[in-house]
């Protein structure tokens, strides 16, 4: 009897490159295994954000290999990707809300775009995904009506209600106060201990990630707490993947960062 083949991992970058006037990401290579969270770091213009538009495959790798939940994306025609995209969540930079729209619209945009309206099964959908977010009485406000913080809130309602099997999260946290992005990795722990969804994550913060590896979600306190006696952030399924150069220099747990003695990653953590 042949041994048992590892579970595919939902996202795969092999030896992928591409350099716009100069080389931006060379040879880089590495895994999302499913449940996992990995969150990208690195100085501004490593190729963090690019990496999650490169597994959207709204950009094509100069050279190299990307699958996306069993198929490979490299050189996908446009119209065989709608159907991938509809697993794959997006929380942009800056929540990318339409203004003219109200919540419940923004939320089921993309159930919308499916029927030409909204539904009472929809109506049903936003009313849980906004739940989630602990925003349901927003549903007939605009995104002008919002705070920074809340507007975050929708998006990541917006990409949760198709019930992806990735999420991608492109500095979830830029530009709020840290009550507000703490609120907002609550959030993102939630969904990934919740719904056990694998994810990216881009962030600027040092804080929202080691709170992310060292923080569980408690259902039944409903809220985010430090990992408890006998779990390890190693149980967290969170890793990080670090930048520099158009490389990645490291990839690991929090406790293999935080133990690693290379200078630049030393001074970077400071």
């Amino acid at each position: 009897m042949s041994p048992p083949q590892a579970e595919e991992p939902v996202i795969r970058f092999e030896n992928v490159s591409i350099a716009f006037d100069n080389p931006v990401l060379q040879a880089i290579s590495f895994q999302l295994p499913r449940g996992e969270t990995k969150i990208l770091m690195g100085v501004a213009g490593t190729g963090k954000t690019l990496i999650l538009k490169l597994a959207l495959a709204l950009l094509k790798p100069d050279a190299g290999r990307i699958t996306v939940l069993g198929e490979e994306i490299t050189n996908m025609q446009e119209r065989e990707l709608f159907a991938l995209r509809r697993k794959i969540g997006m929380v942009f930079q800056e929540s990318a809300l339409f203004d003219s729209l109200t919540v419940e619209e923004n939320v089921a945009y993309r159930l919308i775009e499916e029927t030409g309206r909204v539904t009472e099964e929809i109506h049903a959908r936003v009313l849980e995904a906004l739940r989630f977010v602990e925003l349901e009485h927003t549903f007939n406000l605009f995104p002008a009506e919002l705070s920074g913080g809340m507007r975050r809130r929708v998006a990541i309602a917006r990409a949760i209600i198709t019930q992806p099997e990735v999420l991608l999260y492109d500095s979830p946290t830029g530009g709020l106060d840290p009550v507000t992005s703490n609120t907002i990795i609550e959030l993102i722990v939630k969904q990934r201990d919740v719904y056990h969804t694998s994810s990216l994550m881009v962030t600027h913060r040092l804080q929202d990630a080691f709170t992310m590896a060292s923080h569980c979600f408690d259902r039944k306190l409903n809220k985010m707490v430090p990992v408890g006696d006998g779990v390890s952030v190693e149980d967290m399924r969170t890793r990080f993947l670090l930048l520099r150069d158009e490389k990645i220099i490291f990839e690991g747990t929090a406790t293999e960062l935080l133990r690693c003695h290379d200078p630049y990653i030393r001074e970077y953590l400071s």
